[in-house]
């Protein structure tokens, strides 16, 4: 398995609604990411950092690769998984959907640089 499947740390709801911790340590960015359904994102790997995802919305297909292995899976609601250093990965969106993308260090560098590097294959 190219990826790591995560849970929250702790979810709680009640009739006012619900609260989801999805981490307590270990993030230096996170970014709220919209997507519209029938949308790409991706094409790309990270050299560095990890990078873990958690569903608030929507639902979409992931597709990863490494070393000549490929996967496909799809991802909705609540779910959360981490996307390991130099794992290409391409998301094609189903339905509009609501993602929090958290970094265990950021993609921009030192110097200007950004961890991210396109590939062709997916």
């Amino acid at each position: 398995m190219l990826i790591q499947m995560l849970q929250p740390d702790f979810d709680y709801g009640d009739e006012r609604g619900n609260l989801t911790q999805l981490c307590r340590s270990g993030y230096t960015q996170i970014n709220v990411i919209t997507s519209v359904g029938g949308s790409f994102r991706g094409g790309h790997y990270h050299k560095k950092c990890s990078e873990a995802f958690f569903v608030a919305k929507g639902c979409f297909d992931l597709l990863v690769s490494k070393d000549g292995f490929e996967e496909k899976y799809t991802f909705c609601e609540k779910d959360m998984f981490l996307i390991p250093p130099f794992v290409a990965h391409s998301f094609i969106f189903i339905k509009d959907t609501v993602l929090v993308a958290m970094y265990d260090m950021g993609v921009e560098l030192p110097g200007g640089t950004k961890d991210i590097f396109q590939v062709n294959n997916l």
